[in-house]
């Protein structure tokens, strides 16, 4: 039976690929076709921040990465212990990509699951349930791609090396961050190699307490090297090693960095040294300058995340890859290809019966993206994986699957336009948690089961002159779950829901723009409302209101700032308090001296009112049984920033 499913798999993909083959006339642009833009993505829940809207930022974590966004939240607290939620919904529900690369998540559920600094970042895509079938595998939820610069993307025009240096100050915790990059190209090669390093002191929340725990620690190393021949050909390497290593807060000898501390005598709270490392190793190969039938991109990937913290070790690495190509198609593009993932999960203690866990995954994909009529722009997609799954005891479960989705931009008048979508993502097996995989005894497995999500999605923007509105509402459901919180290999699942709506409202003009974003999401487990410490789930959201904006007063000067307010929540489990409401407010100001415009001098001033609060992502937010983590009260930073 299984023969005949990878029998039917090829065949399906063969007919595509073939179709494609006989079609293929010219090269057309993506990005041309009006379902893919900006303002279609955005508002089809595909939301992109740009490099210019990360260095606005001047974000030194996850958690400052995504302010203004409403739609996306981050838990707070320190690097070790931050994870990005999407419309309520944990970042283990989505597929996680750096540069195309898969993403394993995290060893320990009070553990983040991507340590990142964003000092390098070139943009981030976040896909909120409608993911396309060549965004990988495992995307139940959507997706979240982080694109790293390369030399091109810092050199000045027809300079040949090139370079920068940052350095910033913290008033709250004495946090001193500073990076460097040299970057140059020359002859079809190309390299950049970049350092950041954070270190400081815990901060203090508004009220003036500090908050044990949060002192930055964070080291990051990264080298990409490319060449591309005249032709086109690009080959692209990276490597990157980041690493958080500071005093953290464990109760009971594991690491609780997520929780202020325990509401429980026998437990206290003590602070130990944690490490947390990501390594990534990530090959790519593509033709810029594509003639006639093929534009292909082959990728090899290979990841690592590691978590060395007392009683909680653990390790899970990746091997992943793909080879794909784009297929020009009268009106469209065709994407089609194979790509697969190979994962283990590892528990690193030294437990008698300590283990190990294996996944693989193959799939084959096709994702047209076409303008059918000058009215009408559609994206559509079929994704078909199957996996093997591996348990500590040696065990094996297969299982097969199928993915589709569909998206459409139909223009309805000149200044209105309907966007929706629909997706239904087979989400298979999931790893257990690697520091948990006999902890005590050797994992006893029952039958594993497989999830499925479906997502719909349908809004309206507007668009006149600098104006752009939208409002959309959205649906997410999976199905079956999986938890991997589990030492003993039994399988549990849940079924989650997050539905609500998403409204824009933007103004951009010539010297700046300014931006609100409202969320309101409704995040349920088994029907019943979610609580703070659903780990791998969600967390409850309600609504949020996110304002972001910039503006030039000059050649010299720019000013801007981001908001967040957050409404109380009182739809809350048992035995949890309703969700306090809060608002928060960031400003900055930057100014270039007109002589000398390779320097760049910032001043922020985060969290301007001094707001003793816990972010609507945090853990353990109105549960009795913990003290959540606090938020830094107000920050003065001050940075210099020097291009040469």
């Amino acid at each position: 039976m299984k023969t005949n499913k990878l029998r039917t798999i090829l065949l399906a993909s063969t007919a595509v690929l073939i179709a494609g083959s006989a079609a293929a006339q010219e090269v057309i642009d993506l990005e041309a076709i009006r379902v893919e833009s900006d303002a279609a993505q955005d508002s089809l829940g595909n939301v992109e921040i740009s490099a210019q809207e990360i260095e606005e930022r001047n974000a030194a974590s996850t958690d400052e990465l995504f302010a203004g966004q409403s739609e996306i939240l981050a838990s707070g607290g320190s690097v070790i212990a931050q994870k990005v939620l999407v419309h309520g919904l944990e970042e283990s529900n989505l597929a996680v990509t750096i540069d195309g690369a898969r993403q394993n998540k995290g060893a320990f559920h009070h553990t983040g699951n991507v340590p990142l600094d964003p000092f390098l970042l070139k943009s981030v895509n976040v896909s909120s349930g409608l993911a396309p079938a060549d965004a990988g595998p495992g995307a139940l939820a959507g997706i979240i791609a982080y694109e790293t610069k390369d030399a091109r993307d810092l050199l000045e025009p027809g300079a040949t090396v090139g370079g920068f240096t940052g350095l910033t100050f913290g008033s709250n915790g004495g946090t001193f961050r500073r990076s460097a990059a040299i970057y140059g190209a020359q002859g079809g090669f190309e390299y950049l190699l970049a350092y950041s390093r954070q270190t400081g002191d815990d901060y203090e929340n508004g009220e003036g307490t500090v908050v044990g725990g949060t002192e930055p620690d964070l080291e990051d190393v990264f080298a990409k090297v490319a060449y591309t021949t005249d032709s086109g050909k690009r080959f692209e390497f990276s490597a990157e090693q980041i690493s958080d290593q500071g005093l953290r807060a464990f109760q009971g000898g594991f690491p609780r960095p997520d929780f202020d501390y325990l509401n429980s005598p026998t437990r206290p709270t003590t602070y130990l040294r944690a490490i947390t490392e990501r390594t990534s190793y990530s090959f790519t190969y593509t033709d810029e300058n594509p003639q006639g039938l093929w534009a292909p991109t082959i990728q090899l990937a290979w990841n690592e995340q590691l978590l060395d913290a007392e009683s909680a070790q653990g390790r899970n690495r990746s091997l992943s890859g793909k080879a794909e190509n784009r297929f020009a198609l009268g009106s469209g593009v065709l994407t089609a290809g194979i790509d697969f993932f190979h994962e283990t999960a590892t528990n690193t203690g030294t437990s008698a019966t300590a283990g190990e866990e294996e996944l693989s995954n193959i799939g084959l994909y096709a994702q047209m993206r076409q303008d059918v009529s000058p009215r009408v722009s559609l994206s559509y997609g079929l994704r078909l994986d199957s996996q093997t799954y591996t348990g500590n005891s040696g065990q094996e479960w297969s299982s097969s699957g199928v993915s589709v989705n569909a998206a459409a931009d139909v223009v309805l008048t000149d200044r209105l336009t309907l966007n929706l979508g629909a997706a239904s993502v087979w989400g298979g097996y999931e790893l257990n948690e690697a520091a948990l995989i006999g902890l005590n005894s050797a994992p006893v497995y029952g039958d594993q089961i497989t999830s499925r999500s479906t997502n719909y999605r349908i809004g309206l923007r507007y668009e006149q002159g600098p104006w752009q509105a939208g409002f959309a509402l959205f649906h997410t459901e999976i199905k079956d779950a999986d938890d991997p919180f589990t030492t003993t290999g039994v399988a549990a699942a849940y079924d989650i829901t997050s539905e609500g709506f998403d409204a824009k409202l933007r103004y951009t003009g010539a010297r700046g723009y300014i931006e609100g974003n409202w969320t309101y999401a409704d995040v349920s487990v088994d029907d019943g409302p979610v609580g703070t410490t659903a780990y791998y789930i969600g967390r409850p959201v309600g609504h949020i209101i996110g304002l972001s904006g910039a503006y030039d007063l000059n050649d010299q000067w720019t000013v801007g700032g981001t908001a967040e307010i957050a409404l109380e929540v009182d739809d809350v489990p048992a035995g949890y308090n309703p969700l306090e409401s809060y608002e928060v407010v960031n400003l900055w100001t930057t100014w270039t001296p007109p002589a000398y415009d390779a320097l760049t001098l910032r001043l922020d001033v985060k969290n301007v009112f001094d707001t003793t609060y816990s972010g609507r992502g945090n853990d353990g937010v109105g549960f009795s049984a913990v003290e959540p983590i606090t938020e830094p009260g107000r920050t003065f930073l001050i940075s210099a920033n020097m291009k040469f």
